[in-house]
């Protein structure tokens, strides 16, 4: 699909073709779609148009904060482990790789909040540098588990691990 469009100089692949056969006027074609400027004018919503699409509640601060985030994740690993406990055929070794892998995304996620809280999280370089902090922790954590334990149940680690870092998008349905 091409479209023809007066006055716009010819840029990208379709410079030679366009000054071939019209210099007025420039072909666009699928892949110079990006080269043509839009009217970029973003108007802000005001505050009845917010409150009418997104519902009276629009202003009030979230109630889920990190720290409740974390808490979440604690209580969630818990009873995952407990789960794991109560039906695994290897329930010592099971359990305590349940509890291990909910506490590799715990640990560091109370780690960056108690940042965010300290910090404030007022800059993005403070919230790079708490994530970064997050991803390397969690990683050592993984790779220490990984040396140290080695009757370590992998599938109740990771499932754990996967159900704690999921709580994130729970909270967020609680808001």
């Amino acid at each position: 699909m091409t479209r023809e469009v007066p006055d716009v100089p010819p840029v990208g692949s379709s410079v030679e073709q366009d000054t071939r056969d019209n210099p007025g006027v420039r072909t666009i074609y699928p892949q110079d779609e990006w080269d043509v400027e839009q009217d970029n004018n973003i108007v802000p919503l005001t505050r009845a148009e917010a409150e009418k699409l997104f519902g009276s509640n629009v202003g009030r601060p979230s109630r889920v904060t990190p720290l409740k985030v974390v808490a979440a994740q604690m209580v969630l690993s818990l009873v995952v482990t407990l789960v794991w406990w109560l039906f695994s055929e290897h329930p010592a070794s099971a359990a305590l790789s349940a509890f291990l892998g909910g506490a590799i995304c715990w640990i560091p996620s109370s780690l960056f909040a108690l940042r965010l809280k300290g910090v404030g999280g007022q800059t993005s370089t403070a919230l790079v540098v708490g994530e970064a902090i997050k991803m390397g922790v969690t990683l050592a954590m993984f790779v220490a588990i990984a040396l140290s334990y080695h009757e370590v149940r992998w599938l109740p680690l990771l499932v754990t691990y996967l159900v704690a870092l999921k709580t994130y998008w729970v909270a967020l349905a609680f808001n």
